[in-house]
């Protein structure tokens, strides 16, 4: 993590926390991923610099806001757009082929799963929306996963925060640091829908006859 990046968010606050969030959400390019965005969020309040809740508020709202408004973009005019897209939005075909057949096989597990997943996340919106997802229903999970999502890293980044200088002493250490907390947080998603599946399966207990 970069000092410059640690300076840029101490100064500028909760306003940048939601700018570098919803700027990526919406398809500008961004060289620092939102996770390690959350992370480095999480040790400014470690430190005392920044409140924890309004860090999550803020990259709440930033990645509905942005989320909502791509979504809204595919779904309303996702014909056009894909025939005139800007050079900055990045879709490559391989990726958005391998999402959407996810989305249709598994639906809502999908959406949630895939809302969830660092460097694919972004392309969710964009699919949902030319697949023709009911607004509401996207919604409700958007704002389900963004919760998770914003809390989750930034807890990452407060709880490292004793260690933050032995996690962060090279680029590659934090990239694998963030894949793993990445995997753990996808294990725990995926163990809670199997038991949640395995819940809905089981036979209900039969009531007892009356005599």
């Amino acid at each position: 993590m970069s000092n410059e990046l640690i300076l840029s968010i101490s100064q500028h606050g909760y306003l940048a926390i939601l700018l570098l969030v919803f700027l990526q959400e919406v398809g500008f390019p961004n060289p620092i991923p939102n996770e390690l965005v959350m992370i480095a969020s999480g040790y400014l309040a470690y430190l005392g610099v920044l409140n924890f809740p309004l860090i999550v508020i803020s990259a709440f709202v930033g990645d509905l806001v942005g989320s909502v408004l791509l979504y809204s973009a595919f779904y309303f005019f996702g014909q056009i757009i894909m025939r005139r897209k800007p050079s900055w939005i990045k879709l490559p075909e391989k990726k958005i082929n391998s999402i959407k057949l996810k989305i249709e096989t598994s639906g809502q597990t999908g959406i949630f799963m895939a809302r969830l997943t660092p460097f694919i996340r972004g392309y969710v919106s964009v699919l949902c929306g030319l697949l023709q997802i009911p607004p509401r229903k996207y919604i409700v999970l958007l704002i389900g996963t963004a919760s998770i999502w914003s809390f989750f890293y930034v807890g990452i980044g407060f709880i490292i925060g004793p260690y933050w200088n032995l996690v962060t002493e090279s680029s590659a250490d934090l990239q694998f640091y963030l894949g793993f907390t990445t995997l753990a947080m996808l294990v725990v998603v995926v163990v809670f829908f199997i038991v949640k599946r395995l819940i809905q399966r089981a036979p209900s207990p039969s009531r007892p006859k009356t005599v």
